[in-house]
């Protein structure tokens, strides 16, 4: 059982409003009465962009439920999505979790292997999958999983597979079971949900084990849509377009997702990362949500120029900089600086929001830390980034930043109707409507990180500030004791590390160690201009690591940048990796959380050689 939290805490409670639309079809059959848009939802079909109005949404998802009740799928029962972001995924999601059943996301990087053991431990009766390359996935491991009766895929295999249908013939057979009388009103059945049944099981990426499925209720949902609408977040305008991106199997893109349709925001789904900014241009969207990597990555491609254009971006860099910190402390930049800034503006800025589509005028960011220099860059861009803060637990928000309330380096205030309290060990512990009901099959589980008040423990340190700000500091299972006896926080470490333009990624060690040590993986698109400069002729990844000349940089752009620590806390020494942690390699969650026991055993030996001479216990 979890400890129970300490009577003398900091807390936190702001009062939620009533929750009208306390489940997630009436939010769906909400916004369809309400909107009527032309656009509801948008993708891309060869080379043009096809809108589908509200009522050709709700009709398809009718049509879907209806051959899922023909299936034998009832209340209950689990439906698995195994895709990427596109229309089908939430005209299955609303026909779902409208029909009394529960969804179940597969992230489409998964492996076969761990696809078959979220579809058996869900007892999925039914997947939807994507495209023949997610198919095949389900296909190799289909004989493990006799509860599966049914394997629906979006896109036609390019021939006739037994035992799967495609998504335009269920379309059609739901159609003609409404037609004939045959199936359940779609309507009379969302009618029928309650607040407390089950929409969904989120299986958690985990950076250790197999993962476990989170059970999200209809309410657990809906009260954090609500929740983000009287936060202010953002304003909703009838002209408004989001660009979805961020995979809808994580529950921060998801749960947006529904808050987009309740304000009746349009949105268009991305058509791939590797077509992100394509789709920003053509979409000339105005909100999106993201994790810090996409802000990391444009960031460091601004910074990271050499000769004339690295010196003016790196000037207007400062100069913006020093414009947000006067109008956060409530003075409007005059003078010189205000001259600055507009010259800034017009050599860097303002192509960086044209790179945006124009339009944008929010970004939130969650999943991971966000550097307070890369959001002030960013505002100073006038493209503002909130960042928030949440679990998959949690449905998923806690608090976030918004306009008018943004305090860098913290990430906002909490949520409306959620309590936030700081308990022992500074961890933060959170209670109210969207804690979820509980892992899948899992009770022991459950105990271990929900209180008996009620109260879930979220493994992340942190502290409010005397205006409701919370800040984390990192997660209590990341604390590095040293050989010496000293508690070291990484992240805010590497997160300072990262922020030169000539790194992608870093991993602090130095648990047991005599001291701490980083892990360097280089930008190779910003180091091989410097490299061929510097005279080194090679652009082999492996040699450009091994290069002394690389690694004193390296050296010199993140321990360089650690004056502001204790000196027990910065690392002595680094080593460089030719390679970038991945999902795909296995040192990297789908949510793109580093998995630091995986990275230091694949690394010991270049670890170790690091310590030579050095007491390692």
């Amino acid at each position: 059982m979890a400890t129970a939290a300490p009577s003398v805490v900091q807390t936190r409670l702001v009062p939620q409003a009533p929750v009208e639309r306390d489940t997630l079809p009436r939010i769906f059959l909400g916004a369809v009465d309400r909107h009527r848009r032309p656009d509801a939802l948008a993708h891309k079909v060869g080379d043009a962009w096809e809108r589908i109005p509200h009522a050709e949404v709700e009709a398809r998802v009718a049509a879907v439920a209806a051959a899922l009740e023909a299936e034998g799928v009832g209340r209950g029962d689990r439906v698995a999505l195994l895709s990427e972001n596109r229309p089908e995924w939430a005209i299955v999601d609303y026909a779902v979790t409208g029909m009394g059943a529960a969804d179940v996301p597969l992230y489409p990087t998964l492996p076969a292997n761990q696809v078959a053991y979220i579809l058996r431990d869900s007892g999925a009766k039914v997947a939807f999958v994507s495209t023949p390359a997610q198919l095949a996935k389900v296909l190799e491991v289909r004989g493990e999983l006799p509860e599966l009766k049914a394997v629906v895929c979006f896109d036609a295999p390019g021939s006739a597979v037994p035992g799967v249908r495609r998504f335009a013939e269920v379309l059609e057979e739901g159609r003609k079971e409404i037609e004939a009388g045959r199936a359940t009103s779609f309507r009379q059945r969302a009618a029928e949900v309650r607040r407390d049944d089950v929409a969904t099981l989120i299986y958690t990426s985990g950076t250790t084990g197999n993962p476990k499925g989170v059970m999200l209720t209809h309410f657990n949902l809906a009260s954090n849509v609500a929740a983000a609408q009287q936060h202010d977040v953002l304003r909703p305008r009838p002209e408004d377009v989001a660009l979805s991106f961020l995979p809808l199997s994580h529950v921060f893109e998801r749960m947006v997702d529904y808050w987009y349709w309740d304000a009746g925001i349009s949105i268009a789904y991305a058509e791939s990362m590797d077509k992100v900014v394509d789709n920003f241009a053509e979409v000339n969207p105005t909100v999106a949500v993201s994790v810090p990597r996409l802000f990391e990555k444009i960031y460091a491609k601004v910074v990271g120029g050499h000769g004339l254009k690295g010196r003016i971006a790196h000037w207007a860099v400062g100069v913006g900089g020093r414009v947000v910190d006067a109008r956060m402390a409530g003075r409007e930049p005059g003078g010189a600086l205000a001259v600055q800034y507009r010259v800034a503006d017009r050599l860097v800025f303002s192509k960086l929001r044209a790179r945006t589509g124009g339009r944008m005028r929010t970004f939130i960011s969650g999943g991971a830390p966000l550097s307070a220099d890369i959001a002030r860059f960013f505002i100073a861009a006038g493209l503002p980034v909130y960042e928030g803060y949440g679990l998959t637990e949690t449905s998923p928000v806690i608090a976030v930043n918004a306009p008018g309330r943004v305090r860098l380096g913290t990430v906002g205030t909490v949520f409306p109707g959620v309590e936030v309290r700081i308990g022992d060990q500074g961890e933060i512990l959170a209670r109210g409507p969207n804690i979820m009901k509980g892992y899948w099959n899992a009770p022991d589980a459950t105990a271990a990180v929900v209180d008996a008040d009620g109260w879930f423990h979220t493994g992340d340190v942190g502290e409010l500030d005397a205006d409701g700000f919370l800040k984390i500091t990192d997660r209590i299972k990341n604390i590095l004791v040293t050989a010496g006896g000293k508690n070291v926080a990484p992240q805010p470490i590497e997160n300072v590390a990262a922020m030169s333009p000539f790194v992608a990624q870093v991993v602090m060690i130095g648990d047991r160690r005599a001291f701490p040590v980083l892990l360097v993986v280089p930008d190779f698109e910003n180091l091989l201009p410097w490299a061929k400069a510097q005279g080194i002729a090679t652009t082999e990844r492996r040699e450009l690591a091994a290069d002394p000349r690389v690694q004193k940089l390296l050296e010199t752009e993140t321990i360089g940048r650690l004056s502001g620590f204790a000196r027990y806390e910065t690392p002595k020494k680094i080593a460089v990796l030719p390679d970038e942690f991945t999902i795909d390699d296995g040192s990297l969650t789908p949510t793109l959380k580093v998995k630091r026991k995986v990275v230091e055993e694949r690394n010991r030996a270049l670890i170790d050689a690091l310590y030579v001479g050095h007491s390692t216990e």
